[in-house]
């Protein structure tokens, strides 16, 4: 049999990086991070990014592999994220992926294909719907991808859409991802209460403000962070970066990135609440990490019975 990958997520601030520590020393694993932002150098305040020595010696893996200047990638992740996880379960051990970035986990965990690009295709597309216009582009979309042309509400996803078609010669559409695990999973989800975190998430905020994120902002901003296009946009590192440029105060920034943090922490619960295959537990549960370990040995049956 094999070992499950298990996979802790939800939305930010409900305490995945802890749980994840918890179940690794509960069950002999190794973490893999699946936070498309924790993938940045530099990038530890505004991320939360788990201090080594609050790791408690155990391994986590795809933590600090990317410059700012450079551009996270999910299919690049998918290739990544398997070769870790092939090694620790080669190891004899549990990986543990944690992290609330939704896509990201499922291409660690779902059969997820990834459809073809070509750049100068897009380029010639990009001219001929300038030229065309978009009424045109979606008749020609629905000529081959009749599924495609009632989803697609917008121009670049159109010109995705009739790239994808032309080069590999099947329809954008034949690409969406179904739930389907690549390899034996158990998922769990942090359920919150959203009072609660709405007024965590803003100390939060303001807790990494006073942790020198403004400060973390203006050396990255030296190395090329503007550059960046993941990483420029990331919460709170855009609002600091206005702050920098003059154009927004210290006092906007914050309460722009708790707005913002907020909103995508609500994106993030309806994300994972529409897979099925979660398992909820209350995130200030008493013992928490044992609840979790428990689920995961009933799930895996006699192979993790150690």
């Amino acid at each position: 049999m094999t070992l499950p990958v298990v996979a802790v997520v939800g939305p930010t601030g409900a305490g995945k990086s802890d749980l994840g520590v918890e179940l690794a020393l509960r069950l002999d694993g190794e973490v893999v991070n699946a936070d498309a932002l924790q993938f940045y150098r530099g990038m530890d305040i505004g991320t939360a990014k788990l201090p080594p020595g609050e790791r408690q010696g155990i391994e986590h893996h795809l933590l600090d592999v990317l410059d700012v200047t450079e551009e996270a990638s999910v299919a690049a992740y998918q290739q990544d994220a398997r070769r870790v996880i092939d090694g620790i379960r080669e190891r004899g051990r549990v990986p543990i992926l944690v992290g609330g970035s939704g896509l990201y986990v499922r291409a660690a965990l779902d059969r997820l294909e990834f459809p073809p690009t070509d750049a100068g295709v897009r380029a010639r597309l990009e001219a001929e719907l300038s030229a065309d216009g978009s009424t045109a582009f979606r008749e020609r979309l629905r000529a081959v991808d009749p599924a495609s042309a009632e989803r697609i509400d917008d121009d670049r996803r159109l010109v995705r859409a009739l790239e994808v078609h032309e080069v590999s010669g099947r329809p954008f559409s034949a690409y969406m991802p179904r739930r389907e695990y690549h390899q034996p999973a158990v998922q769990i989800g942090l359920a919150v209460d959203r009072d609660v975190l709405r007024e965590r998430l803003a100390g939060r905020v303001r807790a990494m403000v006073g942790a020198g994120l403004a400060e973390e902002v203006r050396r990255l901003a030296a190395s090329g962070l503007r550059d960046g296009r993941t990483a420029s946009r990331a919460l709170g590192y855009g609002q600091f970066l206005r702050v920098l440029d003059g154009s927004m105060s210290e006092t906007d920034a914050v309460e722009d990135t708790v707005a913002a943090t907020r909103r995508f922490a609500r994106r993030q619960l309806t994300w994972f609440r529409g897979d099925p295959r979660v398992a909820w537990l209350d995130w200030r549960a008493p013992h928490l990490a044992e609840a979790a370990a428990g689920l995961v040995r009933r799930s895996a049956g006699p192979i993790l019975e150690r």
